[in-house]
């Protein structure tokens, strides 16, 4: 017979300072979480099962989160990270950027293929990133962390991420006016 999996404890317990509800975590992070997993993993399909699973951990673990560590929203995307990266040596590949067709462009046909052209450029710029620096453009701005939650999810320090993030979006301006210098080229 199957048992229920106990509700997590809400009061601060043994722990001091405020535990949100694990429900109220899930509600906020679902959505930046899986973008951040797929951009990880270029597959929506895996993308979802190692979402489901980061939750999963998380929530047999919610015991050992620990406010005074920081976020448990920071926390939850450490766990999430893991997985992913677990799921990638599985696959013995290296973590690449978001697939180019991935997101549909809204509105009208010329703002669509309009969008999709900057997409793919995006996309093609983002390739030319080293996997760290993928990684933290991709909780930055995929997922929407703030640079103390990606921290305390990959195990930088908060300026670090910062320093990070800063020259990482460098060589993405950098890549992007090079890729459109030569398509410029091109149309001459």
């Amino acid at each position: 017979m199957l048992e229920a999996v106990p509700e997590p404890v809400s009061s601060p317990g043994p722990k001091s300072g405020p535990r949100p509800l694990f429900e109220d975590l899930y509600r906020g992070s679902r959505d930046d979480l899986y973008s951040y997993v797929a951009g990880l993993l270029r597959d929506r399909v895996a993308a979802e099962d190692v979402t489901a699973l980061a939750f999963e951990r998380a929530f047999r673990k919610w015991d050992r989160y620990d406010p005074k560590r920081g976020s448990a929203r920071g926390w939850l995307f450490g766990i999430a990270r893991n997985a992913a990266l677990d799921e990638l040596r599985k696959r013995k590949r290296e973590v690449p950027a978001i697939e180019p067709g991935g997101l549909e462009a809204p509105g009208s046909v010329t703002g669509a293929v309009l969008e999709r052209e900057q997409r793919a450029d995006l996309m093609a710029a983002l390739g030319t990133l080293a996997p760290a620096d993928r990684e933290m453009v991709a909780l930055k701005f995929f997922a929407g962390l703030t640079n103390t939650e990606i921290a305390e999810a990959t195990g930088y320090s908060s300026t670090n991420v910062g320093t990070r993030i800063n020259r990482a979006m460098t060589r993405l301006r950098s890549a992007l006016t090079d890729g459109s210098a030569s398509n410029e080229e091109v149309a001459r």
